[in-house]
């Protein structure tokens, strides 16, 4: 026999966390996710079962066989299907009286407006190498007053940085005007993980290969990277907890046991930012010169 949902009651285990009176806050909340692939999808899953109850979702790619190691919505029963639709599907799954508004495209400069319409939170989901989708959706967040949060799965482990309306910008911080897409890239990484707690166990460096857009990556990371998300969205939804924003930055790696919390004033200016983004280089550099091919 179907059970009938109550919102009340699907959500009730999250009291004690949160009052009463935050859960229903959460419930009228919109949350806007650009990517609905490796964190994407977990993001959303995540903040559904928070019972936050609105969402504005955008992807234009398909679920493939390559997605099956991290994506939540990656079954042989959702291959070729749209992500976004059938990650809508899932949390309406969990929640069936969530509004939520699905973009199956890529989100532009056309569109950026509309997709963050009433959001009260943007939570990245973008692939790494979406780096002019990525810049679009922040420079709006920053433009309309909207807190913004990226975490980015890194090894086993995750990586985050938040933009409050007020605080440094996403440009400001990443610095990545007037430079070409991979070196935009670099510097998205480096501003993310100063650190590179997850350097040390990549057994394989060249299972990565930034030139071809071919990374490795973990459920792990995407799990970790939602469960770091979900708090500091919970703690900028409810106007409580302290959140760190950039020039913070924020890398925990499950696989080492570390926690790294770095502070880099000045942003991409910083000489430490600036020395780690030379290392990065000679490090891709020598990586490039030893790689063999693959049979």
């Amino acid at each position: 026999m179907p059970m009938e949902f109550s919102y009340p009651t699907a959500f009730s285990r999250n009291l004690g966390w949160v009052t009463q009176s935050e859960q229903e806050k959460l419930r009228t909340c919109r949350v806007a996710i650009a990517g609905m692939g490796g964190v994407g999808g977990v993001h959303l899953l995540t903040l559904a079962r928070l019972g936050v109850g609105r969402f504005s979702i955008a992807d234009p790619d398909q679920f493939d066989v390559v997605n099956m190691n991290r994506q939540a919505g990656a079954f042989m029963s959702t291959m070729g299907l749209d992500k976004g639709s059938v990650m809508e599907e899932m949390a309406l799954d969990i929640n069936p009286q969530a509004d939520i508004r699905a973009l199956n495209a890529r989100v532009n400069g056309s569109n950026v407006d509309e997709f963050l319409r009433g959001a009260d939170l943007y939570v990245d989901g973008l692939d790494v190498f979406a780096i002019g989708a990525r810049r679009v959706v922040f420079a709006a967040c920053t433009r309309l007053g909207i807190p913004a949060i990226t975490v980015a799965p890194l090894g086993m482990g995750a990586a985050l940085v938040n933009f409050l309306p007020g605080k440094m910008s996403f440009e400001d911080y990443f610095g990545l005007e007037g430079h070409n897409e991979d070196e935009q890239i670099l510097r998205f990484l480096v501003g993310l993980a100063p650190h590179v707690l997850h350097r040390t166990y990549l057994v394989e460096p060249d299972r990565v290969n930034l030139a071809q857009q071919q990374t490795a990556s973990t459920a792990m990371g995407c799990q970790l990277s939602a469960g770091v998300m979900g708090a500091e969205a919970l703690k900028i939804l409810l106007g409580r907890g302290r959140v760190w924003s950039a020039p913070h930055a924020i890398q925990f790696d499950a696989y080492r046991n570390k926690l790294a919390h770095t502070w880099r004033p000045g942003g991409h200016r910083n000489p430490l930012q600036r020395a780690g983004l030379a290392l990065l280089k000679q490090a891709l550099r020598g990586a490039t010169a030893n790689r063999k091919p693959r049979p």
